[in-house]
């Protein structure tokens, strides 16, 4: 199974951003509006690099066959 991909990262980012969500939410409530508006920055730019990563994917790496 390779780890090395788009995908696997998509997945690590999603659980570790679910963790602190979590965390924040039971420690201090009163800061999650502050962490939700990160999360939603960030949301929007991992959504617009998957939009380019399948608009423009990355080049084919010399040597590799066609």
């Amino acid at each position: 199974m390779k780890f090395r991909t788009y995908t696997a990262y998509s997945i690590a980012c999603a659980i570790v951003w679910a963790v602190i969500l979590i965390v924040v939410a039971t420690v201090s409530p009163a800061k999650l509006h502050i962490f939700l508006i990160v999360f939603f920055g960030w949301a929007i730019g991992w959504l617009s690099a998957t939009i380019a990563r399948s608009v423009y994917p990355p080049p084919r790496q010399s040597g590799q066959p066609t």
